[in-house]
């Protein structure tokens, strides 16, 4: 893979309670999403709701992915700005809130070719 491409993929993977929802969906959005890009250590992100859902399911999940050049990216995120910035997550979600995080490292990725690019 080329170095301007991710190579690593950052998942955090969130429930909210319903009560905590809007403010949190506002939060993520608006403050928490940009403080985490503004490290200069990731390329990207995208928010996801995730629609699958166990009956006795409460709150609503999403994932969040983060894009990372490397894993010295992640490793300098981890060491230098996640705690701060989980910590502030934590200290203004508490229990309404429950994240688990993944690392993946991107072994190929492709987009579907145009139907005109389809040769019959």
């Amino acid at each position: 893979m080329e170095m301007d491409k991710a190579r690593i993929l950052y998942n955090v993977t969130v429930n909210i309670s319903d009560e905590r929802h809007d403010e949190w969906v506002q939060w993520m959005l608006g403050h928490h999403i940009a403080e985490v890009l503004r490290t200069g250590l990731f390329i990207r992100y995208k928010m996801a709701l995730l629609l699958t859902r166990l009956p006795e399911e409460e709150g609503t999940t999403y994932a969040i992915q983060y894009y990372l050049r490397s894993q010295a990216d992640y490793d300098t995120y981890q060491l230098v700005y996640a705690p701060a910035l989980q910590r502030e997550a934590l200290d203004r979600f508490g229990d309404a809130m429950l994240a688990f995080r993944t690392v993946m490292e991107l072994v190929s990725e492709g987009e579907a070719a145009a139907d005109d690019d389809i040769e019959e």
